[in-house]
C-alpha cells in the first residue's frame, strides 16, 4: 500500500474504473487502446487538479462512487455534472460543485450521485493513483482484465493508493463549460463505402438512430432504419479505428470506442471524426443521433478548433470562488429588509 495512503471505496457506482488517454503504440500486437471515452472532460478535470493531462482518474459511468479519504490531504475535481457531497466525519454532508477543486481530510466522505448529462464523468485526483502501469498506461481493458486497479471495476471494500498528500491552498475551478458541439454527429464516409447501396448511404445520413442498451465502452450498437449493402456485410479482417461505424448484416449500425478490438470483419461505412468522439463517448441508452457527411480536410479543421478550445478553458482555469451555500430556508422565510424610510417626508 502505497505511504501517502488511500482512497477507500464504500460503493463502487455502476461502473467506475481508473482510465488515462489510452494504451497508444500496442494495437499491433492484439491489444486495444481502452482509456477514456471522454478525453476531453479527463484532461480538463485533471487540470484542474494540477496533474499532467494523461493522468489516470476514475471514470464514472451513470452512477457515482462514494469513496472516504484515509489520509489528510486528497485533492479531487469532477469532470462532468452530477450531484456531489461531501461529509465530514461525524458532521454534515454538504453540496459541492462539479469542475472545483476540493480538499478531502481524513474521514471525509465523497459521494457522487447520478451523472446529468451523458454517460459518464471523471473524478481526478491530484498526483494521481499509486498503480503500475500496463503496457505504459493506466487504463483498465476489463474484458481481459489488464491494466488499472486490478484490471477490473471497483467493487466495495477496495483501497486505491495515492501517489500524494496534497497541500493546504487555493482550489482552482473551470471558468467556462466545454462545447461538445450539437447536431448530425460528423462523419467520413468510408473506407468500405462502395459496399453499400445509393439507398443505403441516404439511409445512413437521413435516419434517426437509438443508443441501445447494449451500448458499452467497446461500442455503441444503434436501433434504426436498417442501412444496405450491395453484396454482404463480411469482409476480411482488417484494422479498425475509435469511431469507425461497423455495419453487421442486420444493417444495424455499431460505432467502435475505445475498448474496441483491434481488427474487424464488418463493412465500415464511416468513420466518426475525431472532433466528435468525446461527444458519442457521453451517449447513453436511449440517446438520438443523426449523422452528416464531410471530408477530410474539414474533419481536421473541426479538430484543430476544437483542440483550441480545450487549450483555452484549461489556460482559463482560475482561483475558485468561496464554495458558499445559499441558505435558502433563511433567505424565503427572515425579513431580510430593515431601516426603510419615506424619503419626502424623512420617515
Amino acid at each position: 500500500m502505497s505511504d501517502a495512503g488511500f482512497l477507500d471505496v464504500i460503493a463502487p457506482g455502476l461502473m467506475t474504473s481508473v482510465q488515462d488517454l489510452g494504451r497508444l503504440g500496442s494495437q499491433a500486437l492484439g491489444m486495444p487502446v481502452a482509456g477514456a471515452t471522454d478525453a476531453m472532460a479527463l484532461r480538463i478535470a485533471n487540470a484542474v487538479v494540477g496533474n499532467p493531462e494523461n493522468t489516470g482518474a476514475l471514470e464514472i459511468g451513470y452512477l457515482g462512487p462514494t469513496l472516504v479519504a484515509a489520509v489528510d490531504g486528497v485533492r479531487v475535481a469532477l469532470g462532468g455534472k452530477a450531484k456531489l457531497t461531501v461529509q465530514p466525519a461525524g458532521g454534515e454532508a454538504r453540496s459541492v460543485k462539479p469542475w472545483r477543486s476540493l480538499l478531502l481530510r481524513r474521514g471525509d466522505k465523497l459521494t457522487v450521485g447520478a451523472v446529468e448529462e451523458g454517460g459518464v464523468a471523471y473524478l481526478a485526483v491530484a498526483g494521481g493513483f499509486a498503480i503500475q502501469p500496463f503496457m505504459g498506461s493506466l487504463s483498465t481493458y476489463m474484458r481481459s482484465g489488464l491494466g488499472g486497479f486490478e484490471g477490473r471495476a471497483l467493487k466495495a471494500g477496495d483501497k486505491l493508493p495515492l501517489n500524494t498528500v496534497a497541500a493546504e491552498g487555493e482550489e482552482r475551478e473551470l471558468a467556462d463549460d466545454i462545447d461538445y458541439g450539437s447536431g448530425p454527429v460528423r462523419v467520413v464516409l468510408g473506407p468500405q463505402e462502395d459496399r453499400f447501396t445509393a439507398k443505403g448511404i441516404d439511409t445512413f445520413l437521413s435516419a434517426t438512430y437509438t443508443v441501445t442498451k447494449e451500448a458499452d465502452r467497446m461500442g455503441i450498437r444503434l436501433d434504426g432504419d436498417s442501412v444496405e449493402h450491395t453484396r454482404g456485410a463480411d469482409i476480411a479482417s482488417e484494422g479498425v479505428v475509435t469511431g469507425s461505424i461497423q455495419v453487421p448484416g442486420n444493417g444495424k449500425p455499431i460505432i467502435l470506442m475505445a475498448d474496441r478490438q483491434t481488427t474487424g470483419g464488418y463493412t465500415k461505412i464511416a468513420t466518426v471524426i475525431s472532433a466528435d468522439l468525446a461527444r458519442v463517448g457521453r451517449m447513453k441508452p436511449g440517446d438520438t443521433l443523426q449523422f452528416a457527411a464531410l471530408e477530410v480536410a474539414a474533419a481536421e479543421a473541426a479538430r484543430r478548433e476544437q483542440e483550441k478550445m480545450v487549450r483555452r478553458l484549461i489556460k482559463g482555469i482560475r482561483t475558485a470562488l468561496p464554495d458558499v451555500m445559499l441558505d435558502l430556508n433563511a433567505l424565503y422565510t427572515q425579513n431580510l429588509i430593515s431601516g426603510a424610510v419615506d424619503a419626502p417626508s424623512g420617515y
